[in-house]
């Protein structure tokens, strides 16, 4: 030990939340027994996107990827026995994070918890929403409201929370580079405290309060050495905007907050064991240099490319972070890069062409305007196109993947189906019928609940007016509504919004020049459509149901699109039925089907069932996604043509095989060209 102070270690926390409120409460209670020192709580899609579990388009999706919350019981059951007071609690919640913050202010009130010591983080920044991860519920313009009435409310009454943390996480999953992850963040945060300043609702004195409440959530890959400068240029950037744009003068109000949860983008299917090194690299890129130290950490767990974690492999990556805040020396230290020409070199190069990037995305009117003209999607997409081609080709290496994929068989992996967590399918049943339970009872003893309806009432008039909404969302919580029915009392006000997908505007990222395999591949598309007197191949890639993650769909559909194919892509969030009437309309020859959040068991067949129902039992179906092998063969049994998950890197080759399975569909002999 040196003679200064160790420092203290960063909030360690496991984003979780699985099947029901009770379930997660035990997962939390679990996992701070064992020493995690925050918690992070991951909302199942019908709760992020503003649907009770009963709305057809959540069916499929209730507790797969995180806990499903309706209403205030729910809550109350989410933290029971865990002191709100005491705890520091971030939510991953976008477009309906009034509610739930709402929701979380009204339960630490009944355990009699004081509202100015509640500390935490929503997530609350809807911009990487519509580029990347797809929760939005509204249009920018009313979703950069609710933002800005939650930042207003929360500095003024729980001054210790952090109301938005702008997240370049889902940025960088969608492809963006160091560059577009920087800019693109700092963009949204000169959009949100723009709106904050512009309501009048924050006087000029407090100014400096609003920005020192602001937070982000990054991604940190395992590029170790360019990801550690990225966050080291976060810092100049953001103390040089709140300074000169909006007059920060207290150094400790414009200090750069962030929170991270390390790659998962670079999580592979294959040889999943590697995922621990690439967990652990990424970790230190944003531990080790105390002058860009995150503030909390969160690590993905070795098996998520795999499906869900187990409590066991959250723990471990648990305990990575305490091997190292507890057994190493890396607290006892000032800032050990510090001084070095080529941190200092390379920090210098990425602050210089950020500000560049940031000043092009001002011109074009700001964050929100350069998502509706979708520039800034077709840019991600542009770039996850070139890493994937990189790939592709061998110029970037993954180990397992595209290098030294000759293994051993692994101990972790010889139960596939044991090595993830699986949701119970009877869970959603249960989650439905208990919100219908609510629903009958709300008006009863002991609950007595005022009519929500006058509630709901009173939130669509304030949200035609120019007032603050927090209030009226509050009484909504206390009226007894659930999260679809105050989701939907904005969408009438406020409309819905579908994002541009980038696709159509994406530059080629692959050449088919003579002799490479996307020329193999748009041979085989154009002697298939001859011989099929189609003049061209259609393909659908379909989004059904709620998961949002939608790079790999947009990445299959540029390349198809490369490879001669007529492409329909119409976003996410579609039903089965939409999809198969977008097939039937469009007279397409295949249906790619894409999901990461586990639905695809029951979206998947419907869409098949669909298509025999309206007389296009031939058109191949394929699907893609987080598909564990004893479901694929479910799903192959059920009558899909193909199943590709992560391991299946090789896009070129995925649209040749598409091909082939459209000709075996129509009874065509296999074409001899290599793809």
């Amino acid at each position: 030990m040196t003679e200064r102070q160790k420092d203290r270690p960063w909030l360690m926390r496991t984003y979780a939340g699985h099947s029901t409120a009770e379930a997660s409460n035990e997962l939390y209670r679990n996992n701070l027994a064992k020493g995690q020192t925050g918690l992070s709580v991951a909302f199942d899609l019908p709760t992020q996107t503003g649907y009770d579990p009963d709305h057809i388009l959540a069916r499929g999706e209730v507790g797969r990827v995180g806990v499903p919350v309706s209403h205030l019981g729910d809550m109350r059951r989410l933290f029971q026995d865990i002191p709100l007071e005491q705890m520091n609690t971030s939510m991953t919640i976008n477009a309906t994070a009034m509610w739930l913050l709402a929701m979380y202010q009204v339960v630490a009130e009944e355990q009699g918890a004081d509202i100015t010591k509640l500390q935490g983080t929503t997530q609350n920044d809807i911009v990487k929403e519509y580029l990347s991860r797809g929760t939005h519920v509204f249009p920018p313009g009313p979703s950069l409201r609710l933002t800005t009435d939650m930042i207003c409310y929360t500095v003024n009454n729980i001054p210790k929370w952090n109301p938005i943390n702008i997240c370049s996480y889902h940025l960088q999953e969608a492809g963006a580079t160091p560059v577009q992850e920087i800019a693109y963040a700092m963009s949204t945060a000169i959009a949100v405290l723009d709106s904050v300043f512009a309501s009048g609702q924050i006087p000029d004195d407090r100014k400096g309060d609003v920005v020192a409440r602001i937070s982000f959530f990054v991604n940190a890959g395992v590029r170790f050495v360019e990801e550690m400068c990225k966050m080291r240029a976060f810092g100049r950037i953001w103390d040089r905007i709140t300074r000169e744009r909006y007059g920060i003068e207290d150094a400790k109000q414009r200090r750069f907050r962030y929170g991270v949860q390390v790659n998962s983008l670079g999580l592979t299917e294959a040889q999943p064991e590697n995922n621990v090194q690439r967990i652990v690299l990424e970790m230190l890129a944003v531990t080790l240099s105390k002058d860009a130290r995150a503030r909390a950490v969160q690590l993905p767990a070795w098996n998520e490319a795999l499906g869900l974690p187990r409590p066991w492999d959250q723990q471990w990556s648990l305990r990575i972070q305490q091997v190292l805040a507890h057994e190493s020396d890396l607290l006892e230290y000032e800032d050990i890069f510090a001084g070095s020409h080529v941190i200092e070199a390379k920090v210098s190069s990425l602050v210089e062409e950020c500000l560049a990037e940031i000043d092009r995305i001002q011109e074009m009117g700001g964050a929100l305007a350069a998502v509706e003209s979708g520039y800034l999607k077709s840019q991600l997409v542009s770039s996850h196109a070139e890493r994937r081609a990189r790939i592709e080709a061998g110029e970037e290496k993954i180990v397992g993947v595209n290098c030294y994929e000759a293994t051993e068989p692994s101990p972790l992996t010889a139960d596939l189906d044991g090595a993830i967590m699986t949701v119970d399918p009877a869970v959603e049943a249960r989650v439905v019928a208990a919100l219908k339970n609510w629903r009958d009872t709300r008006y009863q003893p002991p609950f007595n609940h005022p009519r929500p309806c006058k509630a709901l009432e009173k939130l669509k008039e304030a949200a035609k007016g120019t007032g603050n909404l927090m209030e009226a969302t509050l009484e909504c919580v206390r009226s007894g509504v659930t999260t679809g029915e105050w989701s939907e009392a904005l969408r009438e006000v406020f409309g819905e919004f579908r994002a541009p997908t980038g696709v159509s505007s994406a530059p080629v990222a692959v050449t088919a020049a003579e002799g490479t395999p996307l020329a193999a591949v748009r041979e085989k598309v154009a002697r298939t459509a001859a011989d099929l007197g189609s003049g061209r191949l259609r393909l659908l890639v379909g989004k059904p149901g709620l998961d949002g993650h939608s790079n790999g769909a947009e990445q299959i559909a540029v390349r198809a699109r490369d490879a001669g194919f007529e492409v329909v892509y119409q976003g996410i969030r579609l039903t089965p039925e939409q999809i198969v009437s977008a097939a039937l309309a469009e007279d397409v020859h295949c249906v790619g089907l894409s999901i990461l959040s586990g639905s695809h068991a029951e979206l998947v067949p419907d869409v098949l069932v669909r298509l025999r129902e309206a007389g296009a039992p031939d058109i191949p179906v394929i699907a893609g996604g987080i598909i564990p092998p004893a479901d694929a063969e479910e799903l192959r049994k059920a009558g899909v043509a193909a199943v590709f998950t992560p391991k299946d890197f090789g896009i070129t080759e995925i649209i040749g095989r598409i091909v082939d399975e459209i000709r075996k569909a129509n009874k065509l002999d296999p074409l001899e060209v290599p793809a």
